[in-house]
Formats: structure tokens, sequence, C-alpha cells
């Protein structure tokens, strides 16, 4: 990358080199007390230490520009150090993919979760529809009329959701939702429980809901801490078993995917005149998924690394058949460098054999 500044003829590779080094180290290891580096705090360490022979600011900026660096600007990321991820991942992604047999032989496989605080807002004013050349234009201020928690179940095999609305979201209502749930399948003869690990998910109220679905005897004394609760929720000898999602990593629950539907089909830009309106219309449109649009992922990741163990290739390909948590755009350079297939029309004269039919 240092290439396009060595013509320049100003500086050497080394100096050069010395400027990212320093760019992609910490501010205090210098007495810088920034808590991110600008150019003109790399200017004045460089300045400091070559006096005369220092870089200009401009100089520095071509560098980082030739480096592709940014050091001013950060992001957020959430990665999970959970030791047993690979473990846990690939036993969640194997039942994604043996759901629909084992569905057809009595086995089911569920993804259960909360989707707390969905606000009920009502626009002060009115909303001024879409029109051409003009999207849609909404307040910003509203009227709230309090808040409501989703305890829904999807049903991997078929994608149908089970749900219970309320105001609260405790271990009660936690297990009073799993009971539902079974209920509504009174036929298979085992379930597979996809969770993340929220307490309420193993806490003693769910263990002994599961103790009487497993026809087992429930002894609360044995069951004390967190870790005997888990490993008795997990035992896979169960009728009902429980997978936990590792640590930060409930998106592989995959509810978490129908819940980010529900966000942009119906809360995000919803308006509701009170708490009653809200839960008659998220019921109408809770029944109508099941009816209509309800329909199983098609779940692609197998639990290994995508960036180390995936060639690149590969991932485009299961983003162009409809990965679920990926967009399936592809990106601006992914279709500069590969464009897509020329759109293949009709030949005219099947065309013409196709009107002489119509008349």
């Amino acid at each position: 990358m240092l290439c396009g500044l060595v013509g320049r003829g100003a500086f050497p590779p080394d100096e050069q080199l010395e400027v990212i080094t320093l760019a992609t180290s910490k501010t205090s290891e210098h007495d810088c007390l920034a808590s991110q580096w600008s150019l003109d705090d790399l200017a004045t360490v460089l300045v400091n230490r070559h006096a005369e022979e220092a870089m200009a600011r401009s100089t520095i900026w071509r560098v980082l520009n030739e480096a592709d660096l940014k050091p001013h600007r950060s992001v957020y990321w959430l990665n999970s150090h959970d030791p047993d991820f690979d473990t846990k991942a690939q036993d969640i992604c194997k039942l994604y993919v043996q759901a629909p047999v084992l569905y057809q032989h009595g086995d089911l496989v569920i993804c259960t979760d909360e989707k707390t605080g969905m606000q009920i807002l009502q626009r002060k004013h009115p909303t001024i529809l879409v029109q051409p050349g003009k999207p849609e234009k909404r307040e910003h201020e509203y009227i709230r009329h309090g808040t409501r928690c989703l305890i829904a179940s999807f049903v991997v095999p078929t994608g149908k959701v089970v749900w219970d609305l309320g105001v609260t979201r405790t271990s009660a209502d936690f297990a009073a939702h799993l009971a539902h749930v079974a209920a509504q399948f009174p036929d298979h003869k085992r379930f597979h429980w996809i969770l993340d690990n929220l307490n309420t998910h193993w806490s003693l109220d769910v263990c002994k809901l599961m103790a009487e679905l497993n026809g087992l005897p429930f002894h609360q004394r044995d069951l004390r801490t967190g870790r005997q609760r888990r490993a008795f929720l997990t035992d896979l000898e169960h009728r009902h078993v429980f997978h936990y999602t590792p640590k930060h990593g409930s998106w592989l629950n995959q509810v978490e995917l129908w819940f980010s539907t529900l966000a942009r089909r119906f809360l995000k830009r919803g308006d509701f005149a009170s708490a009653a309106e809200f839960v008659a219309r998220l019921t109408a449109y809770l029944e109508q998924h099941n009816a209509v649009r309800a329909h199983p992922y098609l779940w692609t990741y197998t639990g290994q690394p995508l960036v180390r163990a995936t060639p690149f290739s590969q991932t485009r390909r299961q983003q162009r058949r409809g990965r679920a948590w990926l967009n399936t755009r592809p990106r601006t350079f992914d279709r500069l460098l590969y464009p897509p297939r020329p759109y293949h029309r009709r030949q005219a004269a099947d065309c013409s054999e196709t009107c002489k039919m119509a008349i």
C-alpha cells in the first residue's frame, strides 16, 4: 500500500510505516490525552520526534489514505467469547437442518423468545401519505399508551408462530407460554426448544412445568442453583429438551429473524390510538401470518466461522439463495465485479406463436 507514495520522493517507506504504526497504536502509549488519533495529534507526535524533518499534516493524510486507515472512526461490535460456542452452534444448526425430517417422525423444533417493550405510539399529528417523488412524512411527536410484551414461539419446520401477549414477562409468564405451546401439539412425541440464556428461561417455574410435561417427579431441593436447573432442562433423555444458544449468540435463534420482520412490517411505522387497538391489530397480524405468510426459513449457516472457513464465493451463493439474516441484494463492489446475468427474452418466433394461440 505504500508504493503509491514512494515515487513522491519526499519520505522513505520506513518513515511512512512509522505513521501507520503510530495511527494503529493507543494514544495513551504516546502521552496523548485524547481517546482517538486525529491528524493534528499525529503531526504533533511526529514533530516532537523528528523536528524539522517531520511530515506535514497533508502528507500524513495521504499516507493514511493509501493504507485505508481511519483512526477517527469506531464501530460497536459484539463477539461471543463462549468457550463452547462451536459445539452449541453446531448442535442448534444441526437441529435446523434436520427439522423437516424430525417433524415427520413426531419431533418438533421450536424457537422461543420474548420481544419486550413494544411501545404503543399514536402520532400526535396526521401522517402525510406517500406521493410521487415524495416519501411518507411522519411527525416526531407522539402520544404513548404504554407497552406490551410478546412471548412468541417460532415452529421451525412450518414457520407458524404461537404467541402470548401481556404486560409482563416474568418466569411465571414464560412457563405459562411454554405450557400453551405444548398444548398446541399434543400428538408430537418430542420437543426441542431453542432459547437464549435469560434467567427466566431456566427458572424454577420452568423446571416445575418441564418435570410435569416429562412425567418426572419435581424435587426443588435438587434444583437450587442455575447450573442444576440448566442440566435438568438440557437432559437429552427427556421428552422436552432445551438447547441454549451461546453467550452473545442469540442471533442463532430463528425467532429473532421473525421478530425483525415484525418490527419492520408492523411496529416501526405503526399508529395506534389505544392499547386495545394495538392488541387487536397485532392479534390480527399474527393470525394472518399463520394463515398466509408462514414459511420455514432457509438456514444455510452450519456453525462454522464464516470468514475463516467459508470461501467468499460460497458466501455469495448463500446470500443469493436467500440467507435469512443477510440482505440478498449484492453490495456495490459485488455488482461491479460480478454483474448479473442478462435477461434472456423469449424469441420473437415463440412470442408470435403464443399470440396466435391466444387469438
